[in-house]
């Protein structure tokens, strides 16, 4: 069984960034399915978490929604990731939430990036902005992103090849990728610590010069 995290920053309702979210997910559940692969999907929408996030930036500490979104990325297999975009890049709620992730959240992660915007002008947010971003945070990014502008949505735009498109990118990625194992940020900072400390490593009980 594979797991996914679909991130959906939309902020209207209806959003066409929940809509570009789910074609993109049933697309990449689908060639798992093709290649005899279960997988799963759990969606994290990020206009109901608006308040939690801005008091987790501001105070320190996330809500237990915010909590439980963090742990329904840092679970999951392979993460896909939708933002409007505005002024060429993704928009300030996308962002502060994974600002306020939990650091490591994403390492190693593989992460499928998509956008939407008003029109084609927006489409370098992907290698501009998400890219990047997703790169720092150590996550592993699929070659392939999909961007969508209005006109690409009722219309005959090739849309759907590229959705198909990195949905075969992501899914061959998370294959050759394997089994994530979640890392253990605090066993990993206590070990450092010790060594720090004692010049002792825990692992081996070997004393460093």
């Amino acid at each position: 069984m594979t797991a996914l995290a679909v991130v959906s920053g939309g902020l209207r309702q209806p959003s066409s960034t929940r809509l570009l979210a789910d074609r993109i997910d049933s697309a990449v559940r689908k060639e798992f399915a093709d290649s005899g692969v279960m997988a799963t999907s759990t969606f994290v929408e990020l206009r109901p978490l608006g308040r939690a996030i801005m008091d987790a930036m501001l105070a320190g500490f996330a809500a237990p929604e915010l909590e439980a979104a963090f742990e329904t990325i840092a679970s999951a297999d392979g993460v896909i990731v939708v933002t409007p975009a505005f002024n060429a890049s993704f928009s300030g709620l996308f962002k502060s939430f994974f600002d306020v992730l939990p650091e490591d959240t994403l390492s190693d992660m593989p992460i499928l990036i998509a956008a939407t915007g008003g029109t084609e002008r927006h489409s370098l947010v992907l290698e501009h902005a998400l890219r990047p971003m997703f790169s720092y945070l150590h996550a592993i990014v699929s070659p392939t992103g999909v961007y969508a502008a209005t006109d690409d949505f009722g219309a005959a735009s090739g849309l759907a090849e590229r959705i198909q498109r990195s949905a075969a990118d992501f899914v061959r990625l998370m294959t050759s990728c394997g089994t994530r194992t979640r890392r253990d940020t605090f066993n990993e900072e206590l070990t450092q610590m010790t060594r720090l400390l004692t010049g002792v490593h825990p692992a081996d009980g070997q004393v460093e010069d």
